[in-house]
């Protein structure tokens, strides 16, 4: 099955605050995340797929179908909620069986078919128990094995690890790919955790004030966002105005720095994007292009990583290492160097 919006336009009561125009589609098997800041429009991409709410303009289509006025029973998604939405005075299966139930499947079957889908989840042994008496990542393994049970044409998966404490999201990541994966089901995943969204999503579609900037497989997001929002919203980076002075230069507050200038003129404005992993400690001797002295403003030790702010001559550059060494020099090599766009739109 596959997913598809198609200039979909909604708009909240105040005309201002909604989704404008979104193009999307989520290929069969495939778990396409979505990210961007409060108020971009990721919710409520989600609750309009699930049918919870009705666009004013475009189409949504499941598996070529168009669903747009379809009530939400109707559209057979299965919802993972934020808040999991756990019946308190069910056991484990009959939480898993309710979509079963108000299909009119009988009791026989929906066990049976309850029980199969805790096991595919890694609960069989805890069938009879109460969600009270199960941890936040058991009682997530629930709501999952609940929304897949039914057999359902996509998976919607509203922020599913936010009320997870950290040492939790790790592992849950891994059981959802696995999940999903062995279901081979189209999923629209909604979170606010940049990392959740690169490590599991086969695509990553990032959203701002309700529109689409960029959908894109992870590493290819990360490395080439297409210009200023979204490279400042996914990862850390160093972002800098310059302008091309010639063939492999360009100007910065910083200094000249040496990088492919590929597809922008001489004179063109841009923005410099650095990683912070890509700038290389070095002696302040060292030779080489891109080199910077300065002195250390800031020096955050991470356990596996030391994040540091090099304040240099003309502004600030922001460098990850797992060096211990002294630092007053950097270099970025002119492969880290990509050039932006100010906006894609």
């Amino acid at each position: 099955m596959t997913v598809r919006f198609e200039n979909v336009t909604f708009r909240y009561p105040d005309r201002r605050a909604g989704v404008f125009d979104i193009d999307l589609e989520v290929a069969d098997g495939e778990l396409l995340a979505v990210i961007g800041p409060s108020g971009s429009g990721k919710s409520t991409v989600l609750k309009l797929l699930a049918g919870f709410l009705e666009p004013e303009s475009g189409r949504i289509l499941i598996d070529g179908r168009d669903v747009t006025g379809t009530p939400p029973r109707a559209r057979h998604l299965g919802v993972v909620f934020q808040s999991y939405a756990l019946f308190p005075h069910m056991s484990a299966w009959r939480n898993v069986a309710y979509p079963l139930k108000v299909r009119g499947v009988a009791t026989a079957e929906r066990r049976r078919r309850a029980v199969d889908a805790l096991g595919k989840v890694g609960l069989g042994e805890f069938v009879e128990r109460m969600p009270a008496t199960l941890s936040g990542g058991q009682q997530q393994r629930v709501a999952l094995a609940r929304a897949l049970v039914f057999e359902p044409r996509a998976l919607l998966l509203d922020e599913p690890l936010s009320a997870l404490d950290m040492a939790l999201r790790a592992g849950m990541r891994d059981e959802i790919v696995r999940v999903q994966q062995d279901a081979g089901i189209a999923t629209l995943h909604v979170t606010h955790d940049q990392e959740e969204a690169l490590s599991i999503g086969h695509r990553v579609a990032v959203m701002q004030a309700g529109r689409i900037l960029q959908v894109a497989a992870p590493i290819e997001l990360y490395d080439r966002p297409v210009d200023r929002d979204v490279a400042a919203f996914v990862g850390q980076a160093n972002l800098w105005p310059g302008s091309v002075q010639a063939e492999g230069r360009v100007r910065t507050a910083l200094g000249e720095l040496q990088c492919a200038t590929d597809g922008f003129p001489v004179g063109a404005d841009v923005v410099v994007m650095v990683r912070p992993e890509s700038v290389l400690p070095v002696e302040a001797d060292s030779p080489g292009p891109n080199r910077f002295l300065g002195h250390l403003a800031h020096d955050r030790f991470l356990g596996s990583v030391r994040r540091y702010d090099l304040a240099v001559e003309g502004g600030v550059i922001r460098g990850e290492t797992r060096h211990r060494m002294s630092l007053s020099a950097v270099r970025i090599p002119p492969e880290a160097v990509r050039l932006l766009p100010e906006a894609s739109r």
